[in-house]
């Protein structure tokens, strides 16, 4: 079970290298295609906006599939997308070529997060979300920084180095992960889409988008907010990036537990208060080099806890739809990080190098205020969440109360005490 998890997160780990390694090699890319380096850093929004608008559409496309077979064909496209990346002869041809990989980054992330959920026992769910998002975390502190280096020189190597891991990804899975059940007839379109009727969606739509948002606002810029304790010095903000990683590492590890044992709610209230806090410390932080690490050991740590406890909520508003949810959410994650490059700019121009994070501030509290509304209880007791308390989908205080929840994989029913098998039947879409 372990390493079906792991090879889950080796996939996220790929996607998560390529999402985030353009980065570092834009000024490579802009030279070699002979563009400037804001039209190089459209690759990044690109492949953003791709991913936003195609993951609810594709997760509804392959509803039909084994998910062992969307997660195998998604890996596909993402794998040859970026060895057409890495031989783009033209700038169109790459920017072409960042659409097809968003298409299979779009496709595999989400599944991922809804067959991690199926593979283990309700109340160790947050774990095994945590352990596929990881690779995404794991890919911030090494795959990133490992791009990086070897594309100092010719940036199409840090593609083929993509092009490496979404090959090990899928050999992975295509030999080990055996066994899922086979999806049943799937719900019409209409049906499908009805949760995003539902109140509860878009407010944790909502919380997603906006805390995304906020956190890449600094992240996208951090060599600017923590120019005076770097000097300019490459070699001290690759530190401050190393301890950062390590950082996201261990809030993945640390939300995935602490949702399991706290609930959504309180780890979304006290991650997202934690991180307002540190960028709210971060402009008298960043003055010398004690503080900027003390910043990235801080915030990734409260903002990856966070990020796990988001899909989690997703999850648990409607089992039986969870791919979809979690597709939404993954929309949700990338518009905020398209928009954080405009955003992030319009801080720095308004607010200059030390004081734009406060923007991030301003917008992490306006998520602490959307997760406290948005998951509290109702004063009858039935939960007027719209996330729950619990792992295994129970709200606490709820009592007896016996809400049936159609399992539409399975032609049954369950009560909100035993979704088990309603969420036993969410990956298999």
């Amino acid at each position: 079970m372990r390493l079906r998890l792991l090879l889950l997160a080796l996939g996220t780990f790929a996607v998560g290298t390529d999402t985030m390694v353009t980065a570092g090699i834009l000024g490579l890319v802009a030279r070699d295609l002979d563009v400037s380096l804001p039209a190089a850093g459209q690759m990044v929004t690109v492949f953003a906006l791709s991913y936003a608008v195609l993951a609810p559409v594709l997760a509804t496309a392959a509803a039909r599939w084994p998910r062992r077979r969307v997660l195998l064909t998604a890996l596909t496209v993402f794998t040859l997308a970026n060895a057409l990346s890495a031989l783009a002869p033209t700038y169109p041809a790459l920017l072409a070529t960042r659409v097809l990989a968003a298409a299979g980054a779009a496709l595999y992330t989400p599944t991922a997060n809804a067959v991690a959920t199926t593979l283990v026992p309700p109340e160790r769910r947050g774990r095994a979300l945590a352990t596929v998002l990881g690779g995404m975390t794991v890919a911030t502190a090494l795959g990133v920084p490992l791009g990086t280096y070897l594309g100092r020189t010719d940036w199409r190597l840090t593609m083929w180095l993509v092009v490496a891991l979404g090959a090990a990804a899928f050999l992975g899975l295509a030999l080990l992960l055996r066994g899922l059940p086979a999806p049943t007839a799937a719900p019409d379109l209409r049906t499908r889409l009805a949760p995003l009727r539902d109140r509860r969606v878009l407010g944790a739509t909502a919380t997603t988008l906006v805390f995304f948002l906020a956190i890449n606002v600094v992240y996208i810029y951090l060599g600017a907010a923590v120019g005076s304790a770097t000097g300019g010095d490459a070699g001290r903000l690759s530190l401050i990036m190393l301890v950062a990683g390590i950082a996201s590492v261990a809030g993945n590890w640390l939300g995935g537990r602490a949702v399991d044992r706290l609930g959504t709610r309180a780890v979304l209230l006290a991650g997202s208060g934690a991180a307002a806090a540190a960028y709210l410390a971060l402009p008298w932080l960043s003055g010398t080099m004690t503080g900027a690490l003390l910043y990235s050991a801080v915030s990734p740590l409260a903002a990856w806890a966070v990020a796990v406890a988001l899909p989690h909520r997703m999850a648990s508003i409607d089992p039986p739809n969870a791919p979809l949810l979690i597709s939404l959410n993954s929309s949700a994650l990338y518009l905020g990080i398209a928009a954080a490059g405009g955003a992030g700019s319009l801080a720095l121009t308004v607010l200059g190098n030390r004081w734009f994070p406060l923007a991030s501030t301003a917008l992490t509290l306006v998520v602490l205020a959307l997760s406290a509304v948005t998951t509290r209880r109702s004063a009858d007791g039935t939960g007027g969440t719209n996330g729950t308390d619990k792992a295994d989908g129970t709200k606490r205080g709820d009592g007896p109360r016996t809400a049936t929840v159609k399992d539409t994989s399975a032609g049954s029913s369950a009560t909100d005490d035993t979704t088990a098998a309603a969420v036993q039947g969410a990956g298999h879409r």
